[in-house]
């Protein structure tokens, strides 16, 4: 019964979006144009979530059934024969992930703590199970399986109640659902999964959670005509519960990367040359081989702190978002050694968050004369991070100095001692300063050009 009325009123959705005569109508032209929230822009970071049945093998990647089944990867394939009993399945995974030591307001506390203005999970991956009691994934969800509770409610919950804003990733397509296959072996001029599956799911998610940002993926097979995607984004932005406040990206239909949508992606770890014209997010992870849980994961293979801040700083000094990635394990603790990242990530950030919050690009993004130096900006100040450890005598070559320019550190309360040079440039005597786990300090220029 409860999917019945779920699909009359996402029918009954489609037809109110026909009729409306609200500022968005189902075509990129007028997609594109809506403005993006303030508070994205603003936030600058985020915490990436990766959970699913895929924890459970934990091993390889978040790919693991696609390279299993899919590819036959002769890696994937040894693994299960040389692991678990012939005849196993991939659905045989999902009880596994019992989640027993999950914590949402555990994890609300850390994600808190590493600066973080945003959460995004993993709601639905390219396997198609829910952490959510979906209507339309009977017995493939987190309710009816495996932990047997609302991941997405109960995170939400507690995301919110350290005002951080919440997210929601949610894959387009699923691997080996039969309705997409079907619709793929017709060349996609039929759409039955999209319209019993997808949409459904997805108003089913929104209106349920009303999530701040909506992180789609798994659209480059099919265009976005297939999707029904700018029909859901009129939709979204007209008449959902989070109209005015949702942010979502460019992963809308094969070919949208990059050209449609609220700010770009473009591709996973992606990052410009040069400012771009649009807002932009640049995603990673920790862990540098895979975006879920891996058992065999090598201290080598993950991110340092100071990778980590260097990549930070340079995507806010180009005028990006930085969602950074951790893979839960299938009991719902966070390993370890991200939460040192992450709490490191923190501790830079109590110091240093005024050069990265509701920054923009300065005039000059970077300058490599003596040490490694990104620029961040407001209306009234220059921010030089110096991503070495500095000499007691500092040049910075492009700043512009004027008689009421006041140089400072962050962190350091004295007002700093400096020299102009002409036309452009400064030394700055700089105090005696520790050494920082993040290999990070912020020269402020207030009043700088």
């Amino acid at each position: 019964m409860g999917r019945c009325i779920w699909i009359l009123s996402v029918l009954s959705l489609w037809l109110c979006m026909s009729e409306t005569t609200a500022p968005y109508t189902p075509d990129w032209d007028s997609i594109d144009s809506r403005p993006l929230p303030k508070w994205y822009d603003e936030a600058k970071i985020g915490i990436f979530v990766h959970w699913g049945v895929f924890s459970v093998p934990g091993f390889g990647s978040e790919w693991f059934w696609w390279y299993w089944q899919g590819d036959k990867n002769p890696n994937y394939v040894s693994y299960m024969l040389k692991n678990y009993p012939p005849g196993f399945t991939y659905a045989d995974f999902a009880p596994e992930l019992r989640a027993i030591f999950f914590d949402p307001n555990e994890w609300a506390d850390l994600f808190e703590a590493s600066g973080a203005k945003y959460v995004v999970l993993t709601t639905k991956h390219h396997e198609g199970f829910t952490n959510w009691g979906s209507p339309f994934s009977w017995n493939w969800n987190s309710v009816d399986t495996g932990p047997h509770r609302d991941i997405t409610g109960e995170l939400a919950d507690a995301i919110r109640k350290k005002s951080l804003h919440y997210g929601v990733y949610n894959s387009l397509y699923e691997w080996f659902n039969p309705m997409y296959l079907s619709d793929k072996k017709n060349g996609f001029k039929t759409q039955e999964f999209p319209q019993n599956k997808l949409l459904p799911e997805l108003y089913n998610l929104v209106v349920r959670y009303k999530p701040d940002l909506i992180w789609s993926d798994g659209d480059w097979e099919a265009p976005d005509t297939y999707w029904n995607s700018t029909e859901f984004l009129a939709w979204l932005y007209n008449e959902s519960p989070v109209k005015d406040v949702v942010v979502t990206n460019d992963r809308w239909g094969a070919g949208c990367a990059c050209k449609h949508g609220g700010y770009f992606n473009c591709a996973d770890k992606f990052t410009p040359g040069s400012v771009p014209n649009h807002k932009w997010e640049k995603c990673t992870s920790v862990d540098t081989h895979s975006w879920g849980y891996r058992r065999n994961m090598r201290i080598d293979e993950l991110m340092s702190l100071p990778d980590i801040i260097k990549d930070l700083v340079y995507t806010v000094a180009l005028g990006g978002n930085y969602l950074l990635n951790v893979g839960p394990t299938p009991d719902g603790t966070i390993p370890a050694v991200f939460q040192e990242r992450l709490l490191g990530l923190g501790g830079w950030l109590k110091v240093n968050g005024e050069a990265i919050y509701a920054t923009k690009p300065w005039r000059v993004q970077s300058e490599n004369d003596t040490l490694p130096v990104r620029y961040t900006s407001t209306d009234s100040s220059v921010y030089a991070i110096i991503l070495t450890k500095p000499e007691l005598k500092l040049k910075l070559s492009v700043p512009k100095i004027t008689e009421k320019t006041v140089v400072t550190m962050l962190g350091v309360s004295a007002k700093l001692q400096w020299v102009a040079l002409d036309p452009t440039g400064v030394i700055v005597d700089l105090p005696e300063i520790p050494d920082s786990p993040g290999k990070g300090w912020t020269l402020k220029l207030e009043g700088a050009l």
